[in-house]
């Protein structure tokens, strides 16, 4: 890329901005709330993440900056590592895009809900309207969408607009008498036996949601104007930026709605808006909160089929993967496989905290995995440092400490959820056991050179 057409700091720190914040935090701060004994617990989680995300950042930046090669994930993984290992991963992270997708799905379907009040909406019924959604985006795809960074301006548009007014509502005075509907759901009884440290490591799962995307910076290290200076002042103040503006929101939350009563409430910003600008404020946030969902299933339909096409393109995916409709460009079969994972994981699930835990789970293989080739590429590709890359300071320190966080996090959900963390066992060792079984009838490609 010219030197002219290379990110600047301010674009370079909107991208990590961009990436990270997402759906989650109109959701998983009740569910972060619930896990936590007290306070201190649910505010250390916060910006505990905050700091593993920004230990994350870096080491993805130069992860990239070493790398710098199309394909993302799956060149890392087959350079570091092992191809078989590459697919597994992959595989890994495409179905936890896919239950992310299902997650944020049911996040809209929870507030959307909120605006019909007479009825007693059930988990299954949330499923439904889900997978509607993502049904009707997925017609919409098969069409041939061309509005698709449009309407990504238009989502942070939305979401950064609804987190300012979340923040604002610190500022007004509060109802306290409001009631929220009949289906709020109690808190469960943590256990008076939890530790500190357990009760920590349980709320760091919700947290890890709301906080993910910054790994995507893996694919800008070559694209960055000054990548040595810029790459971490970006981060550095993308991962501040995000990390304040959680905590206003969160601040918000428990000082509008208080803390035992966070731990029940599924639909939490909705409760902050009907207690600060009544039911009818409240209900116009939830109307635009669903239509921002909308436009993050659609972006996730777009983006991952095209990483299976890459995959197909690498021949570690049957070639029919890469079919194109000739008329407008778009992978069938690859969005059609997506958009039935996404229905499948929605319906094996149905609820968000399930789904939750399954996808951090997951996403659990992929940092450790991925984050662990900082290790390998820096003895591999010792001849680029001094020559403008992207070197972060601070080496080992960071990454092991982004590894460890990560570890943290797997084993609580396999203790807090042992079937699900059996399931991703079983996934990621069922792709392995499909990359050799299918080996002989792929052709071999020739390996990337750094």
């Amino acid at each position: 890329m010219q030197g002219n057409q290379k990110l600047n700091l301010f674009s370079f720190t909107m991208i990590v901005v961009g990436l990270v914040i997402g759906m989650g935090i109109f959701r998983t701060a009740a569910t972060s709330a619930k896990d936590a004994i007290e306070p201190s617990v649910y505010f250390t989680a916060w910006i505990l993440g905050g700091f593993v995300a920004l230990c994350g950042a870096l080491t993805y930046a130069e992860i990239g900056s070493r790398y710098p090669v199309t394909g993302g994930y799956y060149k890392v993984f087959s350079y570091a590592y092992h191809p078989s290992i590459a697919f597994a991963i992959n595989c890994i992270i495409l179905i936890s895009n896919a239950a992310s997708l299902s997650a944020v799905a049911l996040i809209g379907s929870g507030y959307i809900t909120k605006l019909f009040p007479g009825y007693n909406w059930t988990d299954i019924d949330k499923a439904l309207i889900s997978c509607v959604a993502i049904i009707v985006f997925y017609g919409i795809n098969l069409m041939g969408l061309r509005m698709s960074s449009r309407a990504q301006n238009i989502l942070m548009l939305i979401k950064i607009g609804m987190i300012v007014v979340l923040i604002l509502a610190l500022f007004f005075p509060q109802d306290h008498t409001a009631t929220v509907a009949a289906t709020t759901v109690l808190p469960e009884a943590t256990g008076s036996s939890m530790s500190w440290i357990q009760s920590l490591g349980i709320s760091l799962i919700a947290v890890s949601f709301t906080y993910g995307g910054y790994q995507q910076t893996i694919n800008f290290g070559n694209e960055v104007n000054q990548p040595a200076k810029n790459i971490p002042r970006g981060i550095f103040i993308g991962i501040a930026i995000i990390i304040g503006l959680y905590l206003l929101v969160n601040l918000s939350y428990y000082t509008i709605v208080g803390f035992d009563q966070m731990k029940g409430e599924r639909e939490i910003a909705y409760v902050v808006m009907e207690k600060t600008f009544g039911t009818r404020g409240a209900d116009i946030f939830s109307f635009f909160l669903f239509f921002g969902v909308l436009a993050y299933v659609n972006a996730l339909l777009m983006s991952n089929p095209r990483v299976m096409y890459a995959m197909s393109q690498e021949r570690t995916l049957p070639a029919f993967f890469s079919k194109q409709n000739p008329n407008n460009q778009v992978f069938t079969i690859s969005l059609t496989v997506f958009a039935a994972m996404c229905i499948v994981i929605l319906f094996f699930a149905q609820t968000f905290d399930k789904i939750l835990n399954f996808t951090i789970f997951l996403d659990c293989f992929g940092m450790v995995a991925s984050s662990a080739t900082i290790f390998i590429l820096r003895k591999r590709t010792k001849h680029l440092d001094g020559t403008g890359i992207f070197k972060m300071k601070l080496y080992p320190l960071m990454p092991l400490i982004f590894m460890s966080a990560y570890l943290f996090v797997g084993i609580s959900i396999a203790m807090q959820t042992p079937d699900t963390a059996l399931v991703g066992l079983v996934v990621l060792a069922g792709f392995m056991l499909i990359y050799f079984l299918t080996s002989k009838f792929r052709t071999n490609t020739p390996e990337q050179q750094v």
